[in-house]
């Protein structure tokens, strides 16, 4: 698994996965449980994970809808 995308924004994450499930892309969500170790605050990031293989396709998609993503770009 390769990290695709890095994020406090916690909209930002499911719209991302909406657009690559929409491209047959698989993604998981990895540190969604880390709200409760921080109460909420939005200050630990979330990542988006995708197959190594699916990663360029996984950028792709990204881009071409306009989002910006930090990790390997």
């Amino acid at each position: 698994m390769e990290e695709l995308l890095r994020t406090t924004d916690i909209t930002l994450i499911p719209l991302a996965k909406t657009l690559l499930d929409g491209q047959g892309i698989d993604s998981f969500e990895l540190d969604v449980n880390m709200s409760v170790l921080e109460g909420s605050l939005g200050i630990l990031p979330r990542r988006l994970m995708v197959r190594s293989a699916d990663l360029e396709a996984a950028r792709r998609v990204l881009r071409d809808f306009g989002i910006a993503f930090e990790a390997g770009a």
